[in-house]
Protein backbone atom coordinates (compact mmCIF):
# COMPACT_ATOMS: atom_id res chain seq x y z
CA UNK A 1 0.00 0.00 0.00
CA UNK A 2 1.52 3.37 -1.02
CA UNK A 3 1.60 6.37 1.34
CA UNK A 4 -1.40 8.10 -0.25
CA UNK A 5 -3.49 4.97 0.06
CA UNK A 6 -2.44 4.66 3.70
CA UNK A 7 -3.56 8.22 4.33
CA UNK A 8 -6.98 7.64 2.76
CA UNK A 9 -7.50 4.30 4.53
CA UNK A 10 -9.87 4.37 7.49
CA UNK A 11 -9.94 1.93 10.45
CA UNK A 12 -12.92 -0.39 10.12
CA UNK A 13 -14.27 0.51 13.56
CA UNK A 14 -14.66 4.19 12.65
CA UNK A 15 -17.32 5.58 10.34
CA UNK A 16 -15.85 7.21 7.24
CA UNK A 17 -16.25 10.96 7.24
CA UNK A 18 -15.63 11.52 3.55
CA UNK A 19 -15.49 8.94 0.77
CA UNK A 20 -15.39 10.76 -2.58
CA UNK A 21 -14.13 9.43 -5.85
CA UNK A 22 -10.36 9.13 -5.75
CA UNK A 23 -9.80 8.58 -9.47
CA UNK A 24 -6.33 9.38 -10.75
CA UNK A 25 -5.93 13.10 -11.32
CA UNK A 26 -8.98 14.14 -9.30
CA UNK A 27 -8.70 17.37 -7.34
CA UNK A 28 -9.34 15.43 -4.13
CA UNK A 29 -6.55 12.94 -4.75
CA UNK A 30 -4.11 15.62 -5.87
CA UNK A 31 -4.78 17.60 -2.68
CA UNK A 32 -4.07 14.50 -0.61
CA UNK A 33 -0.83 13.93 -2.52
CA UNK A 34 0.32 17.48 -1.68
CA UNK A 35 -0.29 16.89 2.03
CA UNK A 36 1.34 13.48 1.86
CA UNK A 37 4.39 14.95 0.13
CA UNK A 38 4.74 17.65 2.78
CA UNK A 39 4.32 15.28 5.73
CA UNK A 40 7.41 14.84 7.93
CA UNK A 41 6.13 11.99 10.08
CA UNK A 42 4.86 14.20 12.92
CA UNK A 43 3.66 17.37 11.18
CA UNK A 44 3.21 18.98 7.77
CA UNK A 45 5.48 21.67 6.35
CA UNK A 46 3.81 24.43 4.35
CA UNK A 47 6.31 23.97 1.51
CA UNK A 48 9.56 21.98 1.55
CA UNK A 49 11.55 24.61 -0.32
CA UNK A 50 10.41 27.91 1.17
CA UNK A 51 8.99 26.85 4.55
CA UNK A 52 10.73 23.64 5.71
CA UNK A 53 9.55 23.71 9.37
CA UNK A 54 6.19 23.59 11.17
CA UNK A 55 4.19 26.83 11.20
CA UNK A 56 1.50 27.48 13.80
CA UNK A 57 -1.58 28.69 11.94
CA UNK A 58 -0.63 26.62 8.89
CA UNK A 59 -0.92 23.49 11.01
CA UNK A 60 -4.35 24.55 12.25
CA UNK A 61 -5.65 24.98 8.69
CA UNK A 62 -3.91 21.78 7.60
CA UNK A 63 -5.61 19.84 10.40
CA UNK A 64 -8.99 21.23 9.32
CA UNK A 65 -8.48 19.70 5.87
CA UNK A 66 -6.79 16.51 7.04
CA UNK A 67 -9.75 15.65 9.26
CA UNK A 68 -11.69 14.55 6.20
CA UNK A 69 -9.20 11.86 5.18
CA UNK A 70 -7.24 11.06 8.34
CA UNK A 71 -8.62 12.39 11.63
CA UNK A 72 -5.78 10.59 13.44
CA UNK A 73 -3.16 12.50 11.50
CA UNK A 74 -5.09 15.75 11.95
CA UNK A 75 -4.94 15.18 15.71
CA UNK A 76 -1.21 14.46 15.50
CA UNK A 77 -0.66 17.70 13.57
CA UNK A 78 -2.10 19.75 16.42
CA UNK A 79 -0.53 17.65 19.16
CA UNK A 80 2.95 18.08 17.68
CA UNK A 81 2.50 21.85 17.62
CA UNK A 82 1.17 21.96 21.18
CA UNK A 83 4.14 19.90 22.39
CA UNK A 84 6.26 23.01 21.69
CA UNK A 85 4.07 25.35 23.76
CA UNK A 86 5.88 27.67 26.17
CA UNK A 87 5.30 27.73 29.91
CA UNK A 88 3.58 31.12 29.73
CA UNK A 89 1.02 29.61 27.34
CA UNK A 90 2.19 31.03 24.01
CA UNK A 91 2.21 28.76 20.97
CA UNK A 92 5.28 29.76 18.92
CA UNK A 93 4.81 30.56 15.27
CA UNK A 94 7.59 28.17 14.15
CA UNK A 95 8.65 24.80 15.53
CA UNK A 96 12.04 24.04 14.02
CA UNK A 97 12.98 20.67 12.56
CA UNK A 98 16.53 19.95 13.78
CA UNK A 99 17.31 17.94 10.65
CA UNK A 100 16.91 21.01 8.43
CA UNK A 101 20.16 22.96 7.83
CA UNK A 102 20.34 26.35 9.57
CA UNK A 103 20.80 28.21 6.29
CA UNK A 104 17.60 26.76 4.78
CA UNK A 105 15.42 29.38 6.45
CA UNK A 106 15.91 32.75 8.11
CA UNK A 107 15.36 33.65 10.91
CA UNK A 108 16.76 30.30 11.97
CA UNK A 109 16.86 28.76 15.47
CA UNK A 110 20.18 30.39 16.26
CA UNK A 111 18.56 33.79 15.71
CA UNK A 112 15.58 33.21 18.03
CA UNK A 113 17.63 31.46 20.78
CA UNK A 114 14.40 30.26 22.36
CA UNK A 115 16.02 27.91 24.86
CA UNK A 116 18.10 30.70 26.41
CA UNK A 117 16.33 33.99 25.59
CA UNK A 118 12.93 32.41 26.27
CA UNK A 119 13.91 30.72 29.54
CA UNK A 120 12.02 33.23 31.72
CA UNK A 121 8.90 32.77 29.59
CA UNK A 122 9.09 28.98 29.85
CA UNK A 123 10.38 28.07 26.40
CA UNK A 124 10.80 24.29 26.03
CA UNK A 125 14.30 22.91 26.42
CA UNK A 126 13.93 19.94 24.08
CA UNK A 127 12.81 21.73 20.92
CA UNK A 128 13.80 25.02 19.33
CA UNK A 129 11.11 27.49 18.32
CA UNK A 130 10.59 31.11 17.41
CA UNK A 131 9.46 33.50 20.14
CA UNK A 132 6.51 35.20 18.46
CA UNK A 133 3.03 33.78 17.81
CA UNK A 134 0.45 33.51 15.02
CA UNK A 135 -3.35 33.82 14.84
CA UNK A 136 -5.19 31.52 17.30
CA UNK A 137 -7.09 29.21 14.94
CA UNK A 138 -6.16 26.18 17.02
CA UNK A 139 -9.20 25.62 19.26
CA UNK A 140 -11.49 25.94 16.25
CA UNK A 141 -9.34 23.40 14.42
CA UNK A 142 -9.30 21.04 17.42
CA UNK A 143 -13.09 21.13 17.70
CA UNK A 144 -13.60 20.47 13.99
CA UNK A 145 -11.07 17.63 14.09
CA UNK A 146 -12.94 16.08 17.03
CA UNK A 147 -16.24 16.38 15.17
CA UNK A 148 -14.79 14.52 12.19
CA UNK A 149 -14.48 11.30 14.23
CA UNK A 150 -15.75 11.68 17.81
CA UNK A 151 -15.22 7.98 18.51
CA UNK A 152 -11.53 8.10 17.66
CA UNK A 153 -11.13 11.41 19.49
CA UNK A 154 -12.69 10.04 22.68
CA UNK A 155 -10.76 6.78 22.47
CA UNK A 156 -7.49 8.71 22.28
CA UNK A 157 -8.49 11.31 24.87
CA UNK A 158 -7.71 13.96 22.27
CA UNK A 159 -9.81 16.82 23.65
CA UNK A 160 -8.93 16.07 27.26
CA UNK A 161 -5.24 16.41 26.40
CA UNK A 162 -5.41 19.52 24.22
CA UNK A 163 -8.01 21.49 26.20
CA UNK A 164 -5.68 22.61 29.05
CA UNK A 165 -3.07 23.72 26.53
CA UNK A 166 -5.56 25.61 24.43
CA UNK A 167 -6.99 27.27 27.55
CA UNK A 168 -3.45 28.34 28.56
CA UNK A 169 -2.89 29.71 25.06
CA UNK A 170 -6.01 31.87 25.28
CA UNK A 171 -5.06 33.03 28.80
CA UNK A 172 -1.68 34.16 27.52
CA UNK A 173 -3.27 36.22 24.76
CA UNK A 174 -6.02 37.70 26.90
CA UNK A 175 -3.82 38.52 29.90
CA UNK A 176 -0.40 39.31 28.38
CA UNK A 177 -1.42 40.86 25.06
CA UNK A 178 -4.18 43.30 26.03
CA UNK A 179 -1.69 46.10 25.53
CA UNK A 180 -4.31 48.74 24.80
CA UNK A 181 -6.43 48.03 27.86
CA UNK A 182 -9.60 47.76 25.77
CA UNK A 183 -9.97 43.99 25.91
CA UNK A 184 -8.51 43.15 22.50
CA UNK A 185 -5.28 41.27 21.82
CA UNK A 186 -2.32 43.05 20.22
CA UNK A 187 0.33 41.71 17.89
CA UNK A 188 3.90 42.85 18.50
CA UNK A 189 5.31 41.90 15.10
CA UNK A 190 3.74 41.81 11.59
CA UNK A 191 4.66 38.13 11.30
CA UNK A 192 2.36 37.38 14.23
CA UNK A 193 -0.71 38.47 12.33
CA UNK A 194 0.28 36.26 9.41
CA UNK A 195 -0.18 38.90 6.68
CA UNK A 196 3.46 39.82 6.82
CA UNK A 197 3.90 42.96 4.72
CA UNK A 198 0.32 44.21 4.45
CA UNK A 199 0.10 48.01 3.96
CA UNK A 200 -1.57 48.24 7.38
CA UNK A 201 1.89 47.77 8.88
CA UNK A 202 3.59 50.57 6.92
CA UNK A 203 2.87 53.39 9.38
CA UNK A 204 3.73 51.45 12.57
CA UNK A 205 6.87 50.03 10.93
CA UNK A 206 8.06 53.49 9.84
CA UNK A 207 8.98 54.16 13.48
CA UNK A 208 11.33 51.16 13.55
CA UNK A 209 15.00 51.62 12.63
CA UNK A 210 15.87 48.69 10.32
CA UNK A 211 18.62 46.23 11.13
CA UNK A 212 21.62 46.64 8.81
CA UNK A 213 21.24 44.62 5.61
CA UNK A 214 24.60 42.92 6.26
CA UNK A 215 23.33 41.53 9.57
CA UNK A 216 20.99 38.96 8.00
CA UNK A 217 20.60 36.82 4.88
CA UNK A 218 17.22 36.45 3.20
CA UNK A 219 16.70 32.78 2.34
CA UNK A 220 13.22 33.60 0.95
CA UNK A 221 14.66 35.32 -2.13
CA UNK A 222 16.08 32.01 -3.33
CA UNK A 223 12.55 30.61 -3.68
CA UNK A 224 10.50 33.51 -5.05
CA UNK A 225 10.78 36.54 -7.32
CA UNK A 226 12.32 39.41 -5.32
CA UNK A 227 9.77 41.84 -6.75
CA UNK A 228 6.97 39.75 -5.21
CA UNK A 229 8.52 39.53 -1.74
CA UNK A 230 8.78 42.14 1.06
CA UNK A 231 11.41 44.81 0.41
CA UNK A 232 14.83 44.75 2.09
CA UNK A 233 13.82 47.83 4.08
CA UNK A 234 10.72 46.09 5.45
CA UNK A 235 12.70 42.96 6.17
CA UNK A 236 15.30 44.95 8.07
CA UNK A 237 12.53 46.34 10.25
CA UNK A 238 11.10 42.86 10.85
CA UNK A 239 14.54 41.69 11.97
CA UNK A 240 14.98 44.70 14.27
CA UNK A 241 11.61 44.10 15.95
CA UNK A 242 12.33 40.41 16.44
CA UNK A 243 15.82 41.14 17.76
CA UNK A 244 14.53 43.65 20.31
CA UNK A 245 11.80 41.24 21.44
CA UNK A 246 14.35 38.44 21.84
CA UNK A 247 16.84 40.63 23.67
CA UNK A 248 14.04 41.61 26.05
CA UNK A 249 13.57 37.91 26.84
CA UNK A 250 10.24 37.89 24.99
CA UNK A 251 8.52 40.05 27.61
CA UNK A 252 5.38 41.67 26.21
CA UNK A 253 4.51 45.34 26.07
CA UNK A 254 8.00 46.79 25.69
CA UNK A 255 8.37 47.12 21.92
CA UNK A 256 7.53 50.08 19.70
CA UNK A 257 5.12 47.99 17.64
CA UNK A 258 1.71 47.06 19.09
CA UNK A 259 -1.34 46.75 16.86
CA UNK A 260 -4.88 45.46 17.45
CA UNK A 261 -5.80 43.51 14.33
CA UNK A 262 -9.38 42.51 13.39
CA UNK A 263 -8.55 39.11 11.88
CA UNK A 264 -6.34 38.02 14.78
CA UNK A 265 -9.03 38.96 17.30
CA UNK A 266 -11.86 37.47 15.22
CA UNK A 267 -10.04 34.14 15.12
CA UNK A 268 -9.54 34.30 18.88
CA UNK A 269 -13.27 34.88 19.33
CA UNK A 270 -14.18 32.01 17.00
CA UNK A 271 -11.76 29.78 18.89
CA UNK A 272 -13.15 30.92 22.24
CA UNK A 273 -16.58 29.72 21.09
CA UNK A 274 -14.98 26.45 20.00
CA UNK A 275 -13.20 26.10 23.34
CA UNK A 276 -16.58 26.46 25.03
CA UNK A 277 -17.89 23.56 22.95
CA UNK A 278 -14.82 21.50 23.88
CA UNK A 279 -15.45 22.21 27.56
CA UNK A 280 -19.05 21.07 27.17
CA UNK A 281 -17.92 17.88 25.44
CA UNK A 282 -15.67 17.20 28.44
CA UNK A 283 -18.57 17.66 30.87
CA UNK A 284 -17.87 21.24 31.98
CA UNK A 285 -19.82 24.38 31.23
CA UNK A 286 -18.96 26.67 28.36
CA UNK A 287 -21.11 29.57 29.52
CA UNK A 288 -18.23 31.74 30.71
CA UNK A 289 -16.32 31.26 27.47
CA UNK A 290 -19.35 32.11 25.34
CA UNK A 291 -19.83 35.24 27.46
CA UNK A 292 -16.16 36.15 27.02
CA UNK A 293 -16.50 35.74 23.26
CA UNK A 294 -19.52 38.05 23.40
CA UNK A 295 -17.51 40.70 25.28
CA UNK A 296 -14.63 40.37 22.83
CA UNK A 297 -16.99 40.80 19.90
CA UNK A 298 -18.39 43.96 21.48
CA UNK A 299 -14.84 45.26 21.98
CA UNK A 300 -13.96 44.41 18.38
CA UNK A 301 -16.89 46.44 17.12
CA UNK A 302 -16.26 49.29 19.54
CA UNK A 303 -12.54 49.65 18.82
CA UNK A 304 -12.06 48.54 15.21
CA UNK A 305 -15.34 48.91 13.28
CA UNK A 306 -15.87 51.90 10.99
CA UNK A 307 -19.53 52.05 9.91
CA UNK A 308 -18.87 54.75 7.34
CA UNK A 309 -16.36 52.52 5.52
CA UNK A 310 -18.17 49.23 6.17
CA UNK A 311 -14.96 47.58 7.33
CA UNK A 312 -12.88 46.72 10.40
CA UNK A 313 -9.48 48.44 10.60
CA UNK A 314 -6.30 47.85 12.60
CA UNK A 315 -5.57 50.14 15.57
CA UNK A 316 -2.01 51.37 16.14
CA UNK A 317 -1.52 51.54 19.91
CA UNK A 318 1.78 53.38 19.70
CA UNK A 319 0.82 55.91 17.02
CA UNK A 320 -2.81 56.27 18.03
CA UNK A 321 -5.99 55.74 16.06
CA UNK A 322 -7.17 53.44 13.33
CA UNK A 323 -4.90 52.56 10.43
CA UNK A 324 -7.09 53.36 7.45
CA UNK A 325 -5.74 50.82 5.01
CA UNK A 326 -8.37 48.44 3.63
CA UNK A 327 -7.17 44.86 3.97
CA UNK A 328 -8.76 41.44 3.89
CA UNK A 329 -8.14 41.29 7.65
CA UNK A 330 -11.07 43.69 8.01
CA UNK A 331 -13.41 41.20 6.32
CA UNK A 332 -12.46 38.14 8.38
CA UNK A 333 -14.82 39.07 11.29
CA UNK A 334 -17.64 37.83 9.01
CA UNK A 335 -16.70 34.53 10.66
CA UNK A 336 -18.34 35.63 13.90
CA UNK A 337 -21.94 34.73 14.80
CA UNK A 338 -22.48 37.72 17.09
CA UNK A 339 -22.30 40.48 14.51
CA UNK A 340 -25.43 42.51 13.89
CA UNK A 341 -27.20 42.11 10.58
CA UNK A 342 -26.30 45.71 9.81
CA UNK A 343 -22.57 44.99 10.13
CA UNK A 344 -22.84 41.76 8.15
CA UNK A 345 -24.65 43.53 5.31
CA UNK A 346 -22.04 46.30 5.28
CA UNK A 347 -19.18 43.78 5.15
CA UNK A 348 -20.81 41.87 2.29
CA UNK A 349 -21.25 45.15 0.44
CA UNK A 350 -17.57 46.00 0.96
CA UNK A 351 -16.48 42.52 -0.12
CA UNK A 352 -18.39 42.84 -3.37
CA UNK A 353 -17.75 46.55 -3.90
CA UNK A 354 -14.96 48.31 -5.80
CA UNK A 355 -12.31 47.92 -3.11
CA UNK A 356 -12.33 44.10 -3.16
CA UNK A 357 -14.48 43.25 -6.18
CA UNK A 358 -15.29 39.66 -5.23
CA UNK A 359 -17.80 38.23 -7.69
CA UNK A 360 -17.30 41.12 -10.08
CA UNK A 361 -13.67 41.91 -10.93
CA UNK A 362 -11.73 39.48 -8.74
CA UNK A 363 -11.92 35.72 -8.43
CA UNK A 364 -10.84 35.42 -4.78
CA UNK A 365 -10.71 37.99 -1.99
CA UNK A 366 -7.62 40.18 -2.59
CA UNK A 367 -5.42 40.78 0.41
CA UNK A 368 -5.53 44.56 -0.08
CA UNK A 369 -7.68 47.33 -1.49
CA UNK A 370 -7.80 47.21 -5.30
CA UNK A 371 -7.91 51.02 -5.33
CA UNK A 372 -5.19 51.53 -2.71
CA UNK A 373 -1.94 53.28 -3.57
CA UNK A 374 0.09 50.29 -2.38
CA UNK A 375 -1.89 47.69 -4.36
CA UNK A 376 0.21 45.20 -6.29
CA UNK A 377 -1.47 42.00 -7.56
CA UNK A 378 1.70 39.95 -7.09
CA UNK A 379 3.52 41.40 -4.08
CA UNK A 380 3.17 39.40 -0.88
CA UNK A 381 0.00 40.46 1.05
CA UNK A 382 -0.23 43.77 -0.83
CA UNK A 383 -2.85 42.57 -3.29
CA UNK A 384 -2.62 38.85 -4.10
CA UNK A 385 -5.38 36.51 -2.95
CA UNK A 386 -4.69 33.80 -0.38
CA UNK A 387 -6.72 30.65 0.04
CA UNK A 388 -6.97 30.70 3.82
CA UNK A 389 -8.51 34.18 3.93
CA UNK A 390 -10.98 33.34 1.16
CA UNK A 391 -11.86 30.17 3.08
CA UNK A 392 -12.56 32.23 6.20
CA UNK A 393 -14.69 34.71 4.26
CA UNK A 394 -16.60 31.87 2.57
CA UNK A 395 -17.28 30.32 5.96
CA UNK A 396 -18.52 33.66 7.28
CA UNK A 397 -20.80 34.26 4.29
CA UNK A 398 -22.37 30.84 4.71
CA UNK A 399 -22.73 31.25 8.46
CA UNK A 400 -24.77 34.41 7.95
CA UNK A 401 -27.07 32.97 5.28
CA UNK A 402 -25.32 34.54 2.26
CA UNK A 403 -25.52 31.23 0.47
CA UNK A 404 -25.32 32.41 -3.15
CA UNK A 405 -22.22 34.51 -2.48
CA UNK A 406 -20.65 31.67 -0.47
CA UNK A 407 -21.35 29.16 -3.25
CA UNK A 408 -19.75 31.42 -5.85
CA UNK A 409 -16.65 32.02 -3.71
CA UNK A 410 -16.36 28.33 -2.91
CA UNK A 411 -16.50 27.43 -6.62
CA UNK A 412 -13.85 30.04 -7.41
CA UNK A 413 -11.52 28.80 -4.65
CA UNK A 414 -11.76 25.21 -5.89
CA UNK A 415 -11.23 26.20 -9.51
CA UNK A 416 -8.22 28.41 -8.76
CA UNK A 417 -6.69 25.80 -6.44
CA UNK A 418 -6.99 23.30 -9.29
CA UNK A 419 -5.57 25.47 -12.08
CA UNK A 420 -2.80 27.00 -9.93
CA UNK A 421 -1.50 23.64 -8.69
CA UNK A 422 -2.40 24.53 -5.08
CA UNK A 423 -0.44 27.77 -5.16
CA UNK A 424 0.65 29.66 -2.05
CA UNK A 425 -1.18 32.75 -3.33
CA UNK A 426 -2.53 34.01 -6.66
CA UNK A 427 -3.22 37.09 -8.75
CA UNK A 428 -6.71 38.08 -7.55
CA UNK A 429 -7.89 38.96 -11.07
CA UNK A 430 -6.55 36.03 -13.10
CA UNK A 431 -5.84 33.30 -10.55
CA UNK A 432 -2.25 33.09 -11.82
CA UNK A 433 -0.06 31.15 -9.39
CA UNK A 434 2.42 33.11 -7.25
CA UNK A 435 4.92 31.95 -4.64
CA UNK A 436 5.25 28.23 -4.02
CA UNK A 437 3.03 25.58 -5.55
CA UNK A 438 1.94 22.42 -3.76
CA UNK A 439 1.21 24.59 -0.71
CA UNK A 440 -0.20 22.66 2.22
CA UNK A 441 -2.96 24.89 3.52
CA UNK A 442 -4.24 25.42 -0.02
CA UNK A 443 -4.51 21.66 -0.47
CA UNK A 444 -6.03 21.18 2.99
CA UNK A 445 -8.68 23.85 2.59
CA UNK A 446 -9.49 22.52 -0.87
CA UNK A 447 -10.31 19.21 0.83
CA UNK A 448 -12.48 21.03 3.32
CA UNK A 449 -14.44 22.84 0.61
CA UNK A 450 -14.85 19.61 -1.35
CA UNK A 451 -16.49 18.14 1.72
CA UNK A 452 -20.01 19.56 1.58
CA UNK A 453 -22.12 17.53 3.96
CA UNK A 454 -22.58 18.38 7.65
CA UNK A 455 -20.15 21.32 7.64
CA UNK A 456 -22.71 24.04 8.23
CA UNK A 457 -24.12 21.95 11.07
CA UNK A 458 -20.61 21.81 12.53
CA UNK A 459 -20.37 25.59 12.35
CA UNK A 460 -23.72 26.03 14.03
CA UNK A 461 -22.74 23.50 16.71
CA UNK A 462 -19.44 25.32 17.25
CA UNK A 463 -21.30 28.57 17.76
CA UNK A 464 -24.32 27.23 19.66
CA UNK A 465 -24.77 29.64 22.54
CA UNK A 466 -26.92 29.77 25.66
CA UNK A 467 -30.45 31.02 25.08
CA UNK A 468 -31.04 34.56 26.22
CA UNK A 469 -27.61 35.86 25.18
CA UNK A 470 -27.01 38.38 22.43
CA UNK A 471 -25.53 35.52 20.41
CA UNK A 472 -28.65 33.34 20.29
CA UNK A 473 -29.30 33.59 16.55
CA UNK A 474 -32.58 31.70 16.25
CA UNK A 475 -34.03 34.38 13.97
CA UNK A 476 -34.70 33.66 10.32
CA UNK A 477 -31.73 35.75 9.13
CA UNK A 478 -29.34 33.09 10.47
CA UNK A 479 -29.98 30.23 8.07
CA UNK A 480 -26.73 29.09 6.53
CA UNK A 481 -26.41 26.54 3.77
CA UNK A 482 -24.79 23.18 3.23
CA UNK A 483 -21.55 23.89 5.05
CA UNK A 484 -19.81 26.44 7.24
Amino acid sequence: MDRTAQLIARPAEHTAVYDPTTSAGSLHLRAIEVLDGNWTGTSTVPSHGLYPHQWSWDSAFIAIGLRHVSPRRAQTELETLLDAQWGDGRIPHIVFNPSVPLDAYFPSPDFWRSVTAGRAAGAPRTVQTSGIVQPPVHALAAWLVHRADPGLSRARGFLARVYPRLAAWHRYLLHRRDLGGGGLVSVVHPWEQGMDNAPSWDAPLARIAPAPARSFRRADLAHGAPEDRPTDLDYGRYVRLATDYRDGEYADGRTDFAVEDPAFNALLIASEHALARIAEELGATGTARHARAQRLTAALVDRLWDPAEGLFFCRDLRGGGLIRERGVSGLVPLLLPGLSREIVSALVGTLRGPHFGVGATTRLAPSYDLLGEAFDPHRYWRGPAWFNTSWLVERGLRLHGERAHADALRAAVLDVADTSDFAEYVDPYTGEACGATGFSWTAALTLDLLHDTQAIQETQATHRLPHGTAFDRADSSFKGGDRG
